[in-house]
């Protein structure tokens, strides 16, 4: 085994951008009943033209979290699974050529890999996902290692798996249970929250680390919350010692359950190309800074430089930075790019 600082756990994917030519953005009626969300609007039975597709493979939220990791100097490994088809043989030399270890890569005969197509138009995204139904296990080498003893990770980072995943999850709790020194970050992908806090109450218990937007707060939690405060007393309430909740373009929090820190966006050099990868690119680098030994609020600062950096770029990838200019960026900011602690006293955020 090797001595990793930093495992991802979840499912590996090739996005295929389609940049839109010609789409409109409904919003969602004032006062009508309806999920909130904005349209995206095309002409239906029509032919569509679309100004260009770029193919990126071995994206998803642990594997971009993973890579994040990995330029950032951590010794990195994912466990995901792919098929054993051309898709699959592609991500693997993406993991190759990022110097992320990949022994826990599952190969399923005759399963194809993941593939997603992201519809871009403007900066935002509409992602049409299809997760492939695969048989999780953790690894026999990993499962064997008994807690406390050499090789055993550092730090597991648990996001987005397949609709079928629950008992997957299940497994992961017992591990994790069995080795108490593993650091645990979650950030929930889609179906970890359908699946609800309460079937996955043992994770959210163990995590030392958590990381969503305020939307998937709201969504975690089933309220229609809009205080910040009162979303992470919530989510500290499900167990996570240390929580962080982004809230777009209006910046990052961060709490350890006794102080809660506010920080400004990182200002972008020019308008973003795209924002997927953005958030994974803030909790994986808020999570490296701190297994290197930076305070809270040291970790947060981290975490917008590779956020801004990647929304310049098509994919989640190209734009993850190195420790090195990671840190320059870090030289260069604006003063009031600082965290700021919260009064008990301040009004609603």
């Amino acid at each position: 085994m090797e001595n990793y600082d930093f495992i991802g756990i979840g499912d590996i994917v090739t996005d295929a951008f389609i940049k839109l030519k010609e789409a409109t953005i409904e919003n969602p009626p004032n006062g009508e009943a309806g999920d909130g969300f904005k349209k995206l609007c095309m002409r239906f039975g029509d032919k569509i033209p679309y100004e260009e597709v770029t193919v990126v493979p071995a994206v998803g939220n642990s594997i971009n979290a993973t890579v994040a990791a990995s330029r950032l100097g951590l010794k990195s490994a994912v466990i995901t699974n792919i098929g054993d088809d051309y898709y699959g043989q592609e991500c693997l030399d993406v993991l190759k050529q990022e110097k992320i270890g990949a022994e826990f890569v599952k190969i399923n005969k005759g399963k194809k890999t993941n593939y997603h197509y992201v519809l871009t138009f403007n900066a935002e995204r509409t992602i049409l996902i299809k997760h492939e139904e695969y048989d999780y296990s953790l690894p026999a080498s990993l499962m064997g290692l008994p807690a406390m003893q050499e090789g055993e990770p550092k730090c597991v980072y648990l996001s987005s798996l397949g609709e079928n995943s629950l008992p997957f999850h299940l497994e992961i709790k017992k591990y994790l249970n069995e080795h108490p020194n593993i650091k645990v970050a979650f950030q929930p992908g889609t179906f970890q929250m359908k699946f609800g806090k309460g079937k996955l109450a043992g994770i959210y218990k163990r995590a030392d680390l958590f990381f969503c937007n305020k939307e998937e707060a709201q969504r975690i939690l089933e309220i229609k919350e809009e205080d910040i405060k009162n979303l992470i007393a919530g989510i500290h309430a499900l167990g996570p010692k240390i929580v962080s909740i982004t809230d777009g373009p209006n910046g990052a929090y961060a709490s350890d359950a006794k102080n809660i820190w506010f920080l400004p966006m990182y200002p972008d050099p020019k308008p973003p190309i795209n924002r997927t990868g953005a958030g994974d690119a803030y909790s994986s680098t808020f999570t490296s800074a701190f297994l290197v030994g930076k305070s809270i609020k040291e970790a947060m600062m981290w975490g917008p430089i590779n956020s801004m950096s990647v929304v310049q770029q098509t994919g989640a990838r190209a734009g993850l930075l190195t420790k090195e200019k990671l840190e320059e960026y870090l030289k260069q900011a604006p003063d009031f790019y600082k965290p700021a602690r919260l009064s008990d006293r301040q009004e609603k955020i």
